[in-house]
């Protein structure tokens, strides 16, 4: 089963990993930022070498962003995300997992869960 896990962060501090740029992650010793780096490259290792991971990406803060909408056959593209949030969408992990517990699991070993959220989103299939 295909789940995304949708990393949120507040834009203000974008940047990634994003946990190292939240008020938190920065004010941790760099012992403790040092660590969480090494979580998540390990976690990486571990569900790319399982076969779990499809891809991982950060995404571009979003001031980057730009929405089209089509109305009645007009294309209007404006700038920012679509929603005015405190947190934005930050970076996915496409992952393929026997269940969802297990995409809970790695979702909770993502560093950025200890600041900020991820979202658990499992993916529809098309037949």
């Amino acid at each position: 089963m295909k789940y995304l896990l949708l990393i949120h962060s507040n834009p203000i501090t974008w940047g990634h990993p994003s946990f190292l740029n939240t008020e938190q992650g920065r004010a941790l010793p760099k012992k403790a930022r040092d660590t969480l780096t090494a979580q998540l490259d390990k976690l990486l290792d571990e569900i790319d070498a399982s076969g779990e991971l499809i891809n991982a990406v950060p995404l571009d803060p979003p001031a980057k962003t730009r929405v089209v909408r089509v109305r009645e056959g007009v294309r209007a593209t404006t700038d920012g995300p679509y929603s005015e949030a405190k947190e934005q969408l930050a970076g996915v992990f496409l992952i393929d997992v026997k269940t969802p517990e297990r995409a809970e699991e790695i979702a909770a070993t993502i560093p950025e869960a200890e600041f900020v959220a991820v979202e658990v989103r499992p993916v529809s299939v098309f037949e």
